[in-house]
Order: structure tokens, then C-alpha cells, then sequence
């Protein structure tokens, strides 16, 4: 029987210095593994970076992965959050094109999913949203048909639950 493909939160402390990132993501490359978001920024500890990656892959390659990651001497950790309940969220911003006709409907979308509109020009509103993946999913799918100008996404990033870190 086949390995199944399964999406995977990988949640790792780096060393904030320069060169780690194309480091990880080369790991990647070398088994073949999609990086479909990545982030990264500065932790409490302006030494230290939180980096968040979410991959789709044979589980098999993302734990070689997973291990090749934790010999770097750049990364102090690294986990694998999709074998634990996490929190996660990603920012969209959405331009969506509008009319006098289109409006009323395309602020009734953006309100029902707690969006906030950041910008309007004469023909587009450009709306900021917050959320979990299959909210921005959502919300994306519910304003494709009035015509989506410009679409920008985080890239997710995720914490464990409770007190653990």
C-alpha cells in the first residue's frame, strides 16, 4: 500500500541569521517536497526566529526532513504540529472589483466572514481578512465571482496549544 500525502505544520526556533532559511527550504528541495507557505519573523528573542512551513508530502519524507533539519546548527527546534492541536492563522488581502450593483452584496460577504475593508478605489475594495486556512479559503471562493483583482497571502502561522511552547 502507498504512503499517503498529508499536509504538515512544521514549527521550528531558528537562529536569526542570514542564509537560514535557503538552508531549510533546500532540505526540502532534495526530497522533492512542495513548501506551500512559509513564515518567518523574530520571536521575543531578537536572536531567535519562529519559523512556520506547511507542506503537503509522504510522510516518510517529511520525518527524513524533520531530521536533517534537527543536525543544522542553525535550528535550536523543530516540530511537526500536525501530530498536535495548534493554533493557526494566516492574513489575505483581497482587492475585489465592485460596482453600484456588486457592493452591497460584496460588504455583506466581508462582514459575515469579520473582514475589514483597508482601502477603496473607484472600481475595487481591497479587504484585509484573518483566520485559518479554510476561512481565507472560504472567503476567497465567496468573492471569486464578483472578480478578484489582487490576492496576497501570509503563508500560515501556528503556535501549540495551552502552555506548551
Amino acid at each position: 500500500m502507498p504512503e499517503r500525502i498529508a499536509k504538515h505544520t512544521i514549527s521550528g526556533l531558528a537562529k536569526n541569521e542570514p542564509g537560514v532559511l535557503a538552508q531549510i527550504s533546500e532540505e526540502f528541495k532534495q526530497y522533492n517536497v512542495n513548501i506551500k507557505s512559509i513564515s518567518a519573523g523574530e520571536t521575543e528573542n531578537p536572536k531567535t526566529s519562529r519559523i512556520v512551513i506547511c507542506v503537503e508530502g509522504h510522510d516518510k519524507e517529511v520525518r527524513k526532513i524533520m531530521t536533517d533539519l534537527q543536525k543544522c546548527k542553525a535550528i535550536i527546534s523543530i516540530d511537526d504540529l500536525s501530530r498536535r492541536h495548534f493554533i493557526d492563522r494566516e492574513l489575505a488581502l483581497i482587492k475585489v472589483r465592485v460596482n453600484d450593483e456588486t457592493t452591497p452584496r460584496v460588504m455583506q460577504i466581508i462582514e459575515i466572514f469579520g473582514a475589514q475593508v483597508v482601502d477603496m478605489g473607484e472600481e475595487t475594495i481591497t479587504v484585509e481578512l484573518t483566520g485559518n486556512e479554510e476561512k481565507v479559503d472560504a472567503i476567497i471562493k465567496m468573492l471569486t465571482p464578483y472578480g478578484i483583482r489582487s490576492l496576497c497571502r501570509s503563508g500560515v502561522i501556528a503556535l501549540k496549544h495551552g502552555d506548551e511552547i
